[in-house]
């Protein structure tokens, strides 16, 4: 049987981190700023760790 490719958009979204876990780049932070206060923009600019749930499904998307 062949290898599994991966799945090469996941695999440009997320980084893994020492411990293994995913991160990713959270949401909401494109467009319509002015409405959202410099905190909550400044919060939007660090990676969010993926969920236990979500990183079992992704796990098998991205090579090790």
């Amino acid at each position: 049987m062949p290898k599994m490719k991966s799945h090469r958009g996941a695999s440009k979204r997320l980084k893994r981190t020492k411990s293994g876990k995913l991160k990713r780049a959270k949401a909401f932070a494109n467009h319509i700023l002015a409405k959202k206060s410099p905190k909550r923009k400044r919060n939007l600019r660090k990676m969010a760790i993926l969920s236990k749930g979500d990183q079992k499904r992704i796990d098998q998307f991205i090579a090790k």
